[in-house]
C-alpha cells in the first residue's frame, strides 16, 4: 500500500501555555536561508556573532558562551554531564518538577544529589543552601530560576555570593526566564547557565544556548578527552572522561574556538533561528524586554483576580512570564482547555505531579507578551469558563488588565 499523507498544516493556534511559544516571524524567515557548510567561512562568522549576541543576552563577559543542538534540556546535560564527576555531591533545591528533573540527571551522571525540598511553589531560602554546602561540602550547586510547573521563580542572586564564598561551582537552568525575566549571569555569580529558544527568546524547540565562567571551563577542561578521530595532540585533562560524546563542553568549546575541531555537524537552520532570536532580544534591549513580560505578567494576574479566580504561589515569587490558576470546584480542567483551543485557537496548559489537573498554567512570553494577547486569552478565559458554569462578572477581567497593562 502506498502511504498518502497530506502536507503539514497545523492551525494557527495562539500558544498561551508554559511554553513552547509562538515563534517571531523574523526566526522562521531566517531558518527558512539556505544551509550551507560548517566549515564556510560565512557559517563560522555566524557561529562568532551568535556567541557575541548570547553574552549580552546572559549579561555576561564569559568567552565560552554558545549553543548546544538539541532541546533546552541538551544544554541541561551537556552541562551537568561535564561537571558532574561520579560521587560528585551536588546540591540541589527543588521547588517542582525541574528541581526533581535535575535530580535525575545528576544521578545519572554518577553524582549524588543532597536536595534541599520545599513544599511546590515555594522557594528555598538562601541560608538553606548555605547550610547544605557546610554539611555536605559538594563541588556544585545546581538551581531552577524559574520552575513552570509551579510558575515559581527561585531567587538566585544570594546563592551565587555563597557558592562563591565556598568554592563551589553554581550551575542554573534559565530555560523558561532567558530574555523575558531579570536574569544576570556575571552580577549573580553563575557559573553556569543554559536555556532554550522556545519560550522567552521567541524561538523554536531544538537550540539551547549556554555560557560557561572560566572556573567553570577550567573544571571542564580537566576532563578533556579528545576522540581518536579528531585529536590534534593537544594536551588532556587528568581527570575522568565525560561520559557523553556529544554532550562533552570541551569538545564543544573547541568546535566553537577558532581551532573548529570537527566534533559534529552544527544544525544550520538553527543556528540561524538562534541567531536572530537574540538578535530581536538585543535590538529590543535585555531591560525592555523584561519590562514588557513584566507588564503582560501584571495584566494576567490582574485579568484573572478580577475573574473572581484564586491565583497559585506567591506573588513575591511568581514568574512574570507563566502564571498558575486554581481550577474552581465543579469546572473541569480539562474540559476547558479544550473549548479554549476547539473555540478560540487558544493553547493553556495544566501542571505536573501533585498539580496535575488542579491548576491551568497561562503564559505570555516572547513575541506573545503583548497587551492585545493577553487581552484576547482573557477574554476567550472567560467566555470559556461562563460557559461551564463559573459566575464570574463578565468583562472585568480584560477591563483589569487593560488598566494594570498601563
Amino acid at each position: 500500500m502506498t502511504l498518502s499523507f497530506s502536507q503539514i498544516d497545523p492551525p494557527a493556534r495562539l500558544l498561551m501555555g508554559a511554553g513552547p511559544a509562538n515563534v517571531h516571524p523574523r526566526i522562521l524567515r531566517a531558518m527558512a536561508a539556505d544551509v550551507i557548510g560548517q566549515m564556510d567561512p560565512e557559517m563560522t562568522a555566524y557561529m562568532d556573532e551568535t556567541m557575541a549576541l548570547y553574552r549580552e543576552v546572559f549579561r555576561t563577559k564569559n568567552k565560552q558562551t554558545l549553543l548546544v543542538n538539541g532541546s533546552a534540556r541538551s544544554a541541561i546535560e551537556a552541562a551537568l554531564v561535564s561537571l558532574v564527576i561520579p560521587g560528585m555531591k551536588v546540591v540541589i533545591p527543588r521547588i517542582g518538577r525541574f528541581g526533581l528533573l535535575l535530580t535525575e540527571i545528576v544521578s545519572r551522571c554518577g553524582g549524588v544529589p543532597c536536595t534541599i525540598d520545599v513544599e511546590w511553589g515555594q522557594v528555598v531560602r538562601p541560608e538553606q543552601v548555605e547550610a547544605a554546602i557546610i554539611e555536605h561540602r559538594p563541588g556544585l550547586v545546581a538551581a531552577v530560576h524559574g520552575d513552570t510547573s509551579t510558575t515559581t521563580a527561585q531567587p538566585l542572586a544570594d546563592i551565587g555570593a555563597i557558592c562563591r564564598r565556598h568554592d563551589v561551582l553554581f550551575y542554573v537552568d534559565a530555560t523558561a526566564t532567558l530574555g523575558g525575566m531579570e536574569f544576570e549571569t556575571d552580577a549573580w555569580g553563575i557559573d553556569v547557565a543554559t536555556a532554550g529558544l522556545q519560550k522567552c527568546l521567541g524561538g523554536p524547540p531544538g537550540s539551547a544556548p549556554i555560557t560557561l565562567s572560566d572556573r567553570a571551563v577550567a573544571a571542564v577542561l580537566a576532563r578533556r578527552h579528545d576522540e581518536a578521530g579528531i585529536a590534534t595532540g593537544q594536551p588532556q585533562g587528568e581527570g575522568p572522561v565525560i561520559h557523553s560524546n556529544y554532550f562533552d563542553l570541551a569538545m564543544l568549546m573547541n568546535y566553537w574556538s577558532p581551532a573548529r575541531m570537527n566534533h559534529h555537524t552544527e544544525a544550520t537552520s538553527m543556528l540561524y533561528a538562534s541567531r536572530e532570536a537574540a538578535r530581536i532580544v538585543v535590538e529590543e534591549g535585555v531591560a525592555a524586554r523584561v519590562e514588557r513580560h513584566t507588564r503582560a505578567g501584571r495584566a494576567m494576574v490582574a485579568g484573572l483576580r478580577a475573574m473572581g479566580l484564586r491565583l497559585y504561589g506567591d506573588d513575591t515569587t511568581r514568574m512574570s512570564n507563566v502564571t498558575g490558576v486554581w481550577v474552581p470546584e465543579g469546572v473541569d480542567n480539562a474540559r476547558v482547555r479544550e473549548q479554549m483551543r476547539q473555540d478560540f485557537e487558544i493553547e493553556i496548559v495544566s501542571s505536573f505531579g501533585p498539580l496535575t489537573g488542579k491548576i491551568w498554567r497561562i503564559g505570555a512570553m516572547g513575541v506573545n507578551a503583548q497587551k492585545h494577547k493577553v487581552l484576547l486569552t482573557l477574554g476567550a478565559f472567560e467566555a470559556v469558563l461562563a460557559g461551564e458554569g463559573f459566575k464570574l462578572p463578565r468583562g472585568t477581567g480584560v477591563d483589569a488588565a487593560r488598566e494594570a497593562w498601563g
